[in-house]
């Protein structure tokens, strides 16, 4: 399908942690019909910024499933660990902007912080220690018990942070009370998930991102620096997880449930995307044996607005 200048743009941004899983697949097939459903122009990213987390092999591993299921792209793959020095002038902007600070709390000082608040859903929340402590980044440096700086935005004050979401409808969050001032840089010196993906995105023209919606206060965070970088944010569509009978997300308590696991199991990725059609309000005549084979019975309106319940193999031969 012919693109033209004002075709949404998108992308598929898996990171090299680990095996992708069916929940995983199930969010990058999502996102893939999303884009091509509407002519879009979609990019490959590979957010390869979680320092030791990030796995020798699993790019390939990521890519090889990318193409059982027949996802393509337009442009990439994009590394993010080759872009550290846009990172970092985007986080020179916003520090003289008064929106960035050096921060040298460890964990156990926040834990320990008599002004802490109780951990919220997305773990403890910074109190501020912080804040206005250092005058330049030296001053941080000398006071860290080894050298090491991390940045953290600088959250407004009683902002509310409200939209519109595709797919899990009205948002709102009060990110100083909520999320409170959250880490941009990382004491390892390598740009943090927040920072990188709106960078990225901005840089890109990305105006159209389909994910979980586990990412859902991230999305708030992320508002937050499209405003302060002076740019529009794209829509939001933020789809319900995969989890298990016990309610929790997917993960190794449910099973093997990799796709690399499957197809050594003789599982086809027929199989996998009919399961995906199934669950997702996806309707096909025929067995599957491309993504694109999914692209007629796409609706997004008819994506359920549930978590999806992974009952163990026996879901694959339904």
């Amino acid at each position: 399908m012919a693109r033209s200048p004002s075709s949404p743009r998108a992308r598929l941004a898996p990171s090299p942690t680990g095996v992708l899983h069916l929940g995983n697949a199930r969010s990058f097939v999502l996102a893939w019909l999303a884009a091509r459903s509407e002519g879009a122009w979609l990019q490959l990213r590979i957010e390869d910024l979680d320092g030791p987390r990030v796995r020798a092999g699993a790019t390939e591993s990521i890519l090889e499933d990318f193409a059982w299921l027949g996802l393509d792209w337009d442009s990439g793959p994009l590394t993010q660990a080759d872009r550290v020095d846009e990172f970092q002038t985007v986080l020179d902007q916003l520090h003289q902007q008064g929106q960035a600070y050096p921060c040298i709390c460890s964990r156990r000082d926040i834990e320990q912080a008599a002004s802490a608040p109780h951990a919220g859903e997305e773990g403890l929340i910074y109190p501020g220690t912080c804040r206005g402590r250092f005058a330049t980044l030296a001053q941080a440096q000398a006071a860290s018990t080894d050298g090491r700086v991390a940045w953290r935005f600088a959250v407004p004050p009683g902002q509310t942070v409200s939209w519109i979401d595709e797919v899990a409808g009205p948002q709102s969050y009060l990110p100083s009370s909520q999320l409170g001032d959250f880490v941009i840089w990382k004491k390892d010196a390598e740009p943090a998930y927040q920072l990188a993906v709106v960078v990225d995105d901005i840089a890109a023209g990305i105006n159209q991102v389909l994910r979980g919606d586990d990412l859902l206060p991230s999305t708030a965070r992320q508002l937050l620096l499209y405003e302060a970088l002076g740019h529009a944010p794209p829509r939001w569509l933020h789809v319900p997880l995969v989890v298990g009978t016990d309610g929790r997300r997917l993960a190794k308590r449910h099973g093997d449930t990799s796709l690399r696991h499957l197809r050594a199991c003789g599982v086809s990725a027929s199989q996998v995307l009919c399961w995906i059609a199934r669950v997702s309000g996806i309707g096909v005549e025929e067995q599957p044996q491309s993504a694109r084979a999914l692209l007629p019975g796409f609706d997004l309106a008819a994506l359920p607005r549930q978590a999806v319940v992974w009952h163990g193999p026996q879901d694959l031969d339904s």
